[in-house]
């Protein structure tokens, strides 16, 4: 049975690494062509959102080419450097947790116990995987949290005789096309609804009808990969494994139940504040204290469990730079003061146009910002006091904007490098982000026309309640 440890290798690094220093070029070059401009903040209930009709122009901010080269290191002192900073320790700990629970063989019995129950049922059991994620995603809002599973299913993946791509199409796309094909999704729809003033999590019944509608695209797509790169001489191999000992039972055990408790914490945490803001480090907490606990009830002395631990942080440490590197794109444009530009151009055009081109406008604005901005909550309270307001003058519902909103703000998180929940998933899996781009474009453009024209839809019915 094939192994599957955590480490980018240098191909991958460097590949990755060219890309984002491009759009961080890109980002800087936007700065000196795009005018500096803001919009004044306003509180209302302890939400802090902008006033749509205070934009005004600044000084143009223009900032040194060096601004290339210290971003990175700056952003270790925004208003981000905690995230930032929780998001480099989780990849760190998972992947040194994951070498221990690789070496010990947990890995391995977890995937002998799955592949051996659904052998004869392998398409069953990607679905199942895939609608299990996508729910997550599109209930609870579950993105993040998600990645420290996304190595768990690319061994299972690989164990079944697919390829690296069928389990990333099982776990990250599907969580990511779930979170933005949202039902109740407290981070998009919960917030962009509650700015707007609709009631909480309305219009589920046609957000319902188009989860199913992404889930069966994505099932498909991913099956279809998975026919098409199947190894059928690898499930044949599984009797030939040895036997799990009884301390690796013990160790599996201890696994297995780590994991529903982490499950658990995702699952309430939207419900709890306090719990929600602290959901990151307790999974983290939670992965480091289940690899460390099973690395010793599989036999492992201290001294072998910490170094275990330690190669597997050094195999994905380089990742440290892309992440940090990724989120300077939005340091170096906010440093630029372009964002509220950006926000601004767009309201006045879609003031011009009639209501089905300003729908796809409104899409394609959360689009652009996505790239900028990938928190769904923060950009929610920066884009929803333009879009409500918007759509009245233009003729839409509200509920039509926080679609838009939502499906702008979600699918792109799967195609934009700055996004680092998307560079820790690629990281995890050693896979380059060229070659994801390329599997991953063509349903994100089946995707994209599906989305438009339900989009349209839901402006012909005037998909409401308001």
């Amino acid at each position: 049975m094939e192994e599957k440890t955590i480490k980018i290798s240098k191909k991958a690094f460097l590949n990755s690494l060219a890309i984002l220093f491009v759009l961080m070029c890109l980002a800087l070059l936007l700065t000196y062509i795009v005018p500096s401009g803001i919009y004044k903040k306003v509180t209302t209930n302890s939400i802090e959102t902008i006033d749509p009709n205070s934009f005004t122009y600044i000084p143009k901010v223009k900032l040194p080419v060096y601004k290339l080269f210290t971003a990175p290191i700056e952003v270790l002192s925004t208003k981000d450097a905690a995230l930032i900073s929780t998001i480099i320790l989780f990849i760190l700990f998972v992947s040194g947790s994951f070498s221990i629970l690789t070496k010990a063989n947990i890995v391995k019995a977890i995937i002998l116990s799955i592949v051996r129950k659904f052998e004869k049922n392998k398409y069953m059991l990607i679905a199942i995987v895939i609608f299990i994620f996508m729910s997550l995603g599109a209930i609870l809002g579950l993105f993040e949290e998600m990645i420290p599973l996304v190595p768990l299913v690319v061994s299972l993946a690989l164990s079944m005789g697919f390829d690296v791509l069928t389990g990333l199409g099982m776990s990250l796309l599907a969580v990511g096309f779930g979170f933005s094909a949202a039902i109740s999704n407290p981070f998009s729809i919960g917030v962009a609804q509650k700015i707007s003033g609709l009631p909480l999590f309305s219009g589920t019944y046609l957000r319902i009808v188009f989860f199913i509608i992404t889930y069966l695209i994505v099932t498909l797509f991913v099956i279809s990969h998975a026919r098409a790169v199947e190894d059928k001489s690898a499930t044949s191999k599984l009797g030939n494994e040895e036997n799990i000992s009884e301390k690796q039972t013990r160790a599996t055990r201890f696994f297995v139940f780590s994991l529903i408790l982490m499950l658990f914490v995702v699952i309430i945490a939207p419900f709890n504040p306090t719990l929600s803001s602290l959901t990151l480090p307790l999974i983290t907490l939670i992965f480091l204290i289940a690899g460390f606990g099973s690395g010793i009830l599989a036999g492992f002395s201290l001294r072998e469990t910490f170094r275990t631990f330690f190669e597997g942080v050094l195999n994905v440490a380089p990742s440290i730079i892309l992440i940090l590197m990724a989120v300077s794109v939005k340091h170096i444009i906010e440093q630029g003061y372009v964002i509220d530009t950006i926000l601004h151009f767009a309201q006045a055009f879609i003031l011009k146009t009639n209501k089905y081109v300003a729908g796809i406008l409104m899409y394609v604005t959360t689009m652009v910002l996505n790239f900028f901005i990938s928190s769904a909550s923060a950009k929610a309270f920066l884009v929803m006091p333009i879009l409500a307001p918007l759509s009245d003058l233009v003729g839409l519902t509200r509920q039509v904007a926080v679609t838009a909103y939502c499906f702008g703000d979600g699918f792109s998180n799967l195609l934009y490098p700055t996004n680092a929940v998307l560079i820790i998933g690629l990281s995890l899996a050693d896979m380059p982000y060229p070659k994801w781009i390329k599997w991953t474009i063509k349903i994100q453009a089946i995707i994209f026309l599906i989305s438009v024209l339900f989009l349209m839809f839901a402006i012909k019915i005037g998909f409401g309640p308001f």
